[in-house]
Parts: structure tokens; C-alpha cells; sequence
């Protein structure tokens, strides 16, 4: 059994089945069509039935990119097809049909060269279909504006708490599914505690909450968590994720760079609420605001966060075609969920975005570097050029100075036209805080900004070569199919900001709820939550996106707003039980007939070990931690040659959002459970199941130390007895209390290594020294090393590391 508790090795689905080995098409319309009489019998559609069949099979050459078009046939435009290909209203006439059907390898598309499999009969039938009903094209629903439609009917009208639950129920009754009962109160205490902070609840926290007979608990409960400082550190690792923030430069000898106050303003951002809209603008071109604030002068380091190289050699006309790249391909995943980057050597084969939209997109940015490296020597040897920093201050030092700021202005308003016996020790606290302040304006972190510069000349570069300048001259714009920016100067990163978020973009919104959608779900709405282009998957519930894409628009961009309607609604609050009935109808679990169950991410395992041992330092923002990891790990880094060292105050037990993120070595903890590297844009961590996941849990010095101060905490706790201390400690650990087979499991355990222990008391002292903490001197090393490898046990099972 591995570390997600699963029996077989290899990768599991958010809703727990197996993942199915089929492609993003065919998984769309496997779903669109499962379980539904109704679809299957109404003329198909295009943008459902027939587009994924289309572009996987035939856009390649018969699609969007003109360079490689084959018989100068486009199936992707209505234009190009009915010209000869699809004859609308007569399938059999319809050359398409005879190429697919054929079974001369002369004539059969797609063609044997193109390593492509052939359509399958059931897919040869919704093309005849569809183009006997007519071969009506459709735009590609992505690209359309989405509008809030009203919302459906259902029978049930006592079980939706919100309006989400209005268009899952209606697609449930569609299909003749009932929901799942809401979960126990335990594990929906568990479940929204890791959703919204990314850590577990407490057993304390847990009886409180199960004890509380008000109608609106849970809503409070909700409400309690989402002001938490643990909410803004929890969904910095999600955008962390998107905008691939690291610590170091990713190429070459990969060194640190200086970026620590740009992940204290996201975790603040998120803390504050900061409508998603202004997220955008500062983060894209904050240095372009008028008299930008220091946090948005820090937030605009968004774009110094691609990799980059320090190597003295490096070609500057290289590794500005690097960025540039690297700009677009981040900007168009993060914001549009589209792979603009396919674009950047010839027009995309399945989505109207050209090669010309990739480099005029990516002048956008010219004014940000004039250097491809960060370590130019210029010809006349002046000193090296890096990016432009600013001091800037740490999350902590900007509320401690922001509190003194608000006793100064109490002092000085109690102060002016009042002379009375208390003025002079007001005059004398007043200097006393004044110099205080002063102190702490001083203690400022360097870090990496925007600062514009004259926009560079950007050129096409045919097939991507950086060396080829033969290219056409673009001017900055956005892909050419979207519209265009109205502005009667040079379109500006600030321009292209505003757009993203403006109601004329028809993808950002939609984008980023499927998203947040996933972060609570297991899966987006639409599967493919990097990309909503052709090669995407159709939503599973389209109304919902859009509607839920509109509320987040008209509520001012507001994402506590919408964490908060996601997770109050009765679709979240149901039972994550399998259901033998779905297995057949919905093993991915895309109607939501139920919730879904999935490991933690990998911050959020430790971050629990950390939790439930009692170590965890809670401190917000401020300095970068670095866990214990194997020495020798840094060997084969050069440039300079470095040797890790890790933290060893009480910063080693902070959260996992501060740890030190090295790109080319990342921590093999981090590694071990599915963590990006974070070289490119990352929207969904793969879950895998692998035995080197158990031996992290099992033995790296983090877990361990960790298993121990839990061992310390059962053997202190009030239980008086064995059975007592393990209850205790699987309820720490787990959530909930623990089954009669459970704890004799875990006393069988403790025996076992109680009798190693006493019998090998070297092995209970070695097993005692890992980590930096030191044992408790007041509990016997052998009994203290055995409950320490129950604990190991503990923090090892599926269901510790699982989110339900």
C-alpha cells in the first residue's frame, strides 16, 4: 500500500476512481454522452459532439496554421469545410465521410503517417448525424462572452442552499441521480479547513463545531476561516503555482535571486481581498500606475519571475527571445487558459491564434528588459547589469509599522491646541514611537521589480529561431481574433491588464473559477484547466461556469466571494462515500452526485505533520525557510559551487509556502508528492502513488521530528492509559475517532516496537536525536522512540494525508 493508501501504483482521479487512459476529446464525449438517452437521440453538436473529434483527429492538417496546412482544406471554419469536404444536409456525399470510412490506406484519414488512430464507428455516426442535421458550425464556446442564465428548474427545491446547487441538481435530475447526503460534521469541519487554510482542524475545533446547534454554524465557520491569515497563505500556493514563483533562476548554475516581498504581497492580496481585477493590473504593470505604492511596485516583480541565466556567456538576442516566450506562454495560461505559446513557430494547429498574435502579444513586454541576461557586461565595462530592484518591506515589518502609524496619529490627535499634566509623558511616548518607527523603516529586503524602459523593436522569428531576423516587425497587440485595445498610442502592459479583465476578454473569468472550482472539487468544471482552447475538454456543466464567471465579474472580482458561494452550497457539503450505482454512470465523478476525495498537496502534508505535532510556526510572511534535506543533495550545482544549510531556529517548522523553492533541485519532499519545479505555468499537480512517497512520510527528518513532538504530545496529554493516548493521538492526527480494530492495530504496533526498544536502547537514543528539537529528558527514550513509530504510522496513513 503507498502513500495515498491506494493498492495498486500508478495515478488515481480527484474523485478517487481510476484515471481512464483516454484522450482530452474522448473524455468529453464519453461524459457528454454517458447516462443520457436524450443526447444521444438530438442531432449532435458541434461544439460538444463534433469540434473534440475534429481537432484532435484533423485540425493538425486541416486547421488553423496556414504553414502546414495540407489540400488547402480547413475543417476548423465553416467556410473551409462546405467549400468541397462537407457537403451540409448529405453525409454520404461528403468527402470527410468517405476519408474516414475508407479502408484504403491510400485514401483513409486521418493518414497512417500521422500516428493519429482511426474514428471509431460511434464517432463516424455523429459526423454523418451532424451532417445530415446541417454541419452547423458553432464558435468555440470558450470565445464566446459568458451571460448568466437563469436558473433551471428541479424537483427537489429543498435541497439547493445556493444558486450553484440549482444547476447541479438539474443536471443530476437529468440523468434520474440523486445527491449524496451532506457529510458528517467532522469531516466537513476537516474538509473546509484544508480548502480554505490548507491546514487541519483541531480535535477542540472539531467538537465545537459538531456541538453547535445553531442554524448558521457552518456559514460562521466559513466566515472564521476565510478571515484567517491561513487563507492568504494557502491560496498564494495555488497562484504560486500559476505564475511559477521560485526562489532561484532556473537555468544554468540556477542561483538565488531576490524576490521574498513579491510572495509577501500575493499572501496579502489574497488576506485583503484585493478584487482580482487590481490583482491583475499590479502585478502586470504596476510600476505603470500613477505614484504606484511600494506594494505594487513589489507586485510588479510578477514579471521578473521567468527563468533566466547568470552566466557570463549567454547571448543577449537568445535569451531575450527566452523571455519573451516565456512572457507569453505565462501570461496566456495564467489569465486566458490558452496555449498561445504552440504559437511562437508557426500558427497554432487548433486555435485561431497565429504566430504573428504570439510575437505582438509578447511586445507587450518590450519595455521590460533591454538585457536577455541578468549578468550583461555592456562594451564600455560598466558595472553588471541586473534587473531593477527596490527596497522594499516584509509583510511583518509593514504591519508593525503600520500599527505604530496608528498610535502616532491616536498621540498626535490628543496632542494639538491640549496642554494638560499628562502632555509631557504623551511628548515623551510620541518620541518613543517616532523612534521606534525609524528603526523599522530601515529593516527593508531587496527586491526584484518592473521599471520601463524604451520599448525594444520585436520582430517574428521564423520557426522560433532567435537568430533569424528576417521576420516582420510587429506592434504590440492582442491576438487578432480576440479584438483589439482602443487606444491611439502604443498599447502598454497596463493596457493589456485592463483588458484581461475586462468584460470584452470572454476567458479570464472563466478561467479562474474553473479553477477555484477545482481547488474544491478535485476537478474543473471544463478537465483541462490549463487550457479551454480546442484541444480542451467541453464543461461538464457549462451553465454553471458561466453563471459562476459572471457572479465573479459583478461582484467586483471578489474571490472570498466566491470561495465563500462554492463552499456553502450544498453540492460542497455532500458526502464524499462512493456510490456503487455511479461507478457505471459517472466514475469521475463529473456530475457531483457526490464530493470528491484526493491527497493534500504536497505543502499541505507537511504543513499537517507539522500541525498536529504542535511544532508549526505560525508567523506571516517575512524570511525564506529551509527544511532538512539530504546531505550532498547540491553536489552536482555550480556556479557557485554551495552546500545547503538548513534552518535552525524555530523558522524550520513555519509553513510550507516559505520554504526555499530551487527550481533544478527541488526538495525531494516537495518532489515526492507531485510538486512543480515551477519552470512553467502549473493549473493542476498530477497525484501519483509511489513507494518513495511512504519512505519520505516514513523517513524524512521533518516527519520524523514531527512524529516525535506528536509521541511527546500523546504520552503528556490527560489520557491515562495506552488506549486512552492512542485515541487521542489518532483524533490529532486524523480528525475523527478512531474504530475498535484501529486502536487494536495500533496497540499491536506499540508493543511490538516497545519490546524493540527496551531490547535496543542504541536504536531508541539515534532515532531520538533527528532533527534540531530535543527529547523530552522526562520520558524514557525507549518508551518515547515507541510511541514515536506509532506516531510515524500515524502521519503515514491515507487518510492523514488525504483531504477527506
Amino acid at each position: 500500500m503507498g502513500a495515498d493508501g491506494t493498492r495498486t501504483r500508478g495515478h488515481r482521479a480527484p474523485g478517487g476512481g481510476k484515471l481512464l487512459a483516454i484522450s482530452n476529446w474522448a473524455a468529453a464525449l464519453a461524459f457528454a454522452c454517458c447516462g443520457s438517452a436524450a443526447i444521444a437521440a438530438e442531432a449532435p453538436s458541434y461544439n460538444r459532439d463534433v469540434r473534440p473529434i475534429l481537432s484532435d483527429r484533423c485540425f493538425a492538417c486541416h486547421g488553423p496554421d496556414s504553414g502546414n496546412r495540407a489540400a488547402e482544406l480547413r475543417l476548423d471554419t465553416e467556410e473551409g469545410a462546405h467549400e468541397w469536404a462537407i457537403m451540409a444536409g448529405d453525409a454520404e456525399s461528403s468527402e470527410v465521410i468517405n476519408r474516414v470510412a475508407t479502408d484504403d490506406p491510400d485514401l483513409q484519414m486521418p493518414p497512417l503517417e500521422a500516428k493519429k488512430p482511426r474514428l471509431t464507428e460511434r464517432e463516424i455516426d455523429i459526423l454523418r448525424r451532424w451532417i445530415d442535421a446541417g454541419a452547423k458550425y458553432e464558435p468555440h464556446w470558450a470565445y464566446v462572452p459568458p451571460v448568466r442564465r437563469e436558473l433551471p428548474a428541479v424537483k427537489q427545491a429543498d435541497w439547493p442552499r445556493n444558486e450553484i446547487d440549482a444547476f447541479v441538481l438539474a443536471r443530476l435530475e437529468a440523468e434520474g441521480i440523486a445527491p449524496s447526503p451532506v457529510a458528517d460534521r467532522a469531516t466537513l469541519a476537516r474538509r473546509v479547513y484544508f480548502d480554505l487554510t490548507g491546514l487541519p482542524p483541531t480535535p477542540a475545533q472539531v467538537d465545537e463545531f459538531v456541538n453547535d446547534a445553531l442554524p448558521d454554524a457552518y456559514e460562521q465557520l466559513v466566515d472564521r476561516l476565510l478571515a484567517s491569515e491561513a487563507y492568504g497563505e494557502r491560496m498564494a500556493s495555488w497562484w504560486f503555482d500559476l505564475v511559477r514563483y521560485a526562489n532561484t533562476v532556473g537555468y544554468h548554475g540556477d542561483q538565488e535571486h531576490r524576490i521574498t516581498p513579491y510572495r509577501d504581497y500575493v499572501i496579502k492580496s489574497f488576506n485583503d481581498n484585493l478584487p482580482f481585477d487590481q490583482f491583475t493590473v499590479e502585478q502586470l504593470a504596476g510600476d505603470l500606475l500613477p505614484n504606484p505604492t511600494m506594494w505594487q511596485q513589489v507586485a510588479s516583480g510578477y514579471n521578473r519571475l521567468l527563468q533566466t541565466t547568470h552566466e557570463g556567456g549567454a547571448q543577449d538576442a537568445e535569451y531575450r527571445a527566452k523571455h519573451l516566450a516565456d512572457r507569453v506562454r505565462n501570461v496566456s495560461e495564467t489569465w486566458l487558459g490558452a496555449s498561445v505559446g504552440c504559437a511562437e513557430c508557426h500558427d497554432h494547429k487548433f486555435d485561431p491564434y497565429t504566430s504573428e498574435d504570439f510575437y505582438s502579444l509578447g511586445a507587450i513586454f518590450a519595455d521590460v528588459d533591454q538585457y536577455g541576461s541578468f549578468e550583461k557586461v555592456s562594451k564600455n565595462t560598466t558595472p553588471t547589469e541586473r534587473p531593477p530592484e527596490m527596497l522594499a518591506w516584509t509583510l511583518p515589518t509593514y504591519r508593525k509599522i503600520a500599527e505604530l502609524d496608528a498610535k502616532i496619529a491616536e498621540l498626535e490627535k490628543g496632542l494639538v491646541g491640549t496642554l494638560n499634566a499628562k502632555w509631557p509623558q504623551q511628548q515623551k511616548r510620541l518620541v518613543k514611537l517616532r523612534t521606534e518607527r525609524a528603526k523599522l523603516e530601515g529593516e527593508f529586503e531587496p527586491t526584484m521589480i518592473t521599471a520601463a524602459t524604451t520599448p525594444r523593436e520585436v520582430r517574428i522569428l521564423p520557426r522560433g529561431n532567435w537568430m533569424d531576423q528576417s521576420g516582420k516587425v510587429v506592434a504590440p497587440r492582442v491576438p487578432a481574433f480576440m479584438g483589439e485595445i482602443e487606444t491611439d498610442r502604443r498599447v502598454s502592459r497596463l493596457d493589456l491588464a485592463r483588458w484581461l479583465v475586462s468584460r470584452e476578454n470572454p476567458l479570464t473569468a472563466r478561467v479562474e473559477i474553473n479553477r477555484l472550482w477545482q481547488r474544491l472539487f478535485g476537478v474543473g468544471l471544463s478537465k483541462t484547466v490549463l487550457d479551454l482552447g480546442s484541444q480542451g475538454e467541453w464543461p461538464a456543466n457549462q451553465e454553471l461556469l458561466d453563471w459562476l464567471a459572471v457572479e465573479f465579474m459583478e461582484s467586483g472580482w471578489d474571490v472570498k466571494h466566491m470561495m465563500r458561494l462554492m463552499v456553502t452550497s450544498a453540492a460542497y457539503q455532500q458526502s464524499s462515500l462512493p456510490r456503487e450505482e455511479l461507478e457505471a454512470i459517472d466514475p469521475e465523478n463529473r456530475l457531483l452526485a457526490r464530493q470528491s476525495r484526493f491527497r493534500l498537496d504536497a505543502e499541505e502534508i507537511r504543513d499537517n505533520a507539522l500541525a498536529v505535532s504542535g511544532l508549526l510556526v505560525m508567523q506571516t510572511g517575512g524570511g525564506v525557510s529551509r527544511p532538512y534535506q539530504p546531505a550532498g543533495y547540491y553536489a552536482p550545482l555550480n556556479f557557485p559551487e554551495r552546500e545547503y544549510q538548513p534552518t535552525l531556529d524555530s523558522a524550520q517548522f513555519r509553513r510550507s509556502v516559505y520554504v526555499h523553492w530551487q527550481r533544478q533541485f527541488l526538495h525531494p519532499w516537495l518532489l515526492a508528492f507531485d510538486a512543480p519545479t515551477r519552470e512553467e505555468c502549473t493549473a493542476q499537480r498530477p497525484i501519483s502513488n509511489t513507494p518513495s512517497a511512504a519512505l519520505v512520510l516514513l523517513n524524512d527528518p521533518s516527519f520524523v521530528e514531527a512524529a516525535r513532538a506528536l509521541a511527546t504530545r500523546a504520552l503528556t496529554s490527560n489520557a491515562a492509559s495506552d488506549a486512552g493516548r492512542l485515541e487521542w493521538a489518532w483524533r490529532t492526527a486524523v480528525g475523527r475517532a478512531p474504530h475498535v480494530e484501529e486502536l487494536e492495530l495500533l496497540q499491536q504496533l506499540l508493543t511490538k516496537h516497545r519490546n524493540h526498544f527496551a531490547a535496543n536502547p542504541d536504536e531508541a537514543a539515534a532515532l531520538l536525536r533527528v532533527g534540531m528539537t530535543k527529547a523530552d529528558p522526562k520520558l524514557a527514550p525507549a518508551e518515547l522512540a515507541a510511541w514515536t513509530s506509532v506516531s510515524r504510522a500515524l502521519l503515514n496513513l491515507n487518510e492523514t494525508i488525504s483531504r477527506n
